[in-house]
């Protein structure tokens, strides 16, 4: 795809948009209201809003290699904060995608320069649950795991701030773990057990 297609793409969802409303714009433009908070990967085969099949202002996403949940990642702090404190989404959504480059590269031992610090963070994921993974005999049963686990830390991570914590006690925000299966193109809900992963996590990361 080229700039000049983009900007004609451009043009023609504009007219397609005003054909069906001529007022279209000027109500989007009023402001947004979501009830979403999707982090998610930056793959490009990966389009939060097309997957979930949601319009503009249903949903507030952000993307970063791997769907990473960094306390020491600014943007995504300010995402969580944004979306928790003033947009008062109900749901945080965490959503990984099965064959996911950056979960293969922190499989792989090889020196990849700035993003070291960055997969360091999936290798954690790897050896919190090391003796689980060393018992997948199958490479892309053990690839496939990971993902699933990365998703699993990363919104344990989401339960670790105090904005999310505040939100939970208070107005019952729940937190779910994706996968998005890019073979079938389907969402998979991990249903992973939020409420026993608050029990075990308050003692040391409860904020008050």
């Amino acid at each position: 795809m080229t700039t000049k297609e983009i900007f004609e793409n451009n043009r023609a969802w504009v007219k397609d948009k005003l054909t069906l409303d001529q007022n279209y714009f000027k109500d989007l433009s009023k402001g947004q209201n979501p009830e979403v908070l999707y982090i998610g990967c930056s793959d490009s085969r990966v389009t939060a809003e097309e997957l979930m099949g949601a319009k503009p202002g249903e949903a507030f996403v952000h993307r970063n290699i791997a769907n990473m949940v960094s306390n020491l990642d600014l943007s995504s702090m300010s995402v969580i904060n944004y979306a928790v404190v003033y947009l008062n989404v109900k749901h945080i959504v965490v959503c990984g995608h099965y064959y996911c480059g950056g979960v293969k590269a922190a499989m792989d031992s090889a020196d990849l320069g700035i993003l070291n610090p960055w997969l360091r963070n999936i290798r954690d994921v790897y050896r919190i649950h090391k003796k689980e993974l060393a018992a997948i005999t199958d490479e892309e049963a053990k690839y496939k795991r990971l993902v699933e686990l990365n998703v699993q830390e990363q919104c344990i991570n989401v339960l670790k701030t105090a904005e999310v914590q505040h939100a939970y006690r208070t107005r019952g925000i729940s937190v779910h773990g994706w996968v998005f299966d890019i073979h079938s193109g389907k969402l998979i809900d991990l249903k992973i057990g939020f409420e026993k992963i608050i029990e075990n996590i308050a003692e040391i990361y409860r904020i008050d």
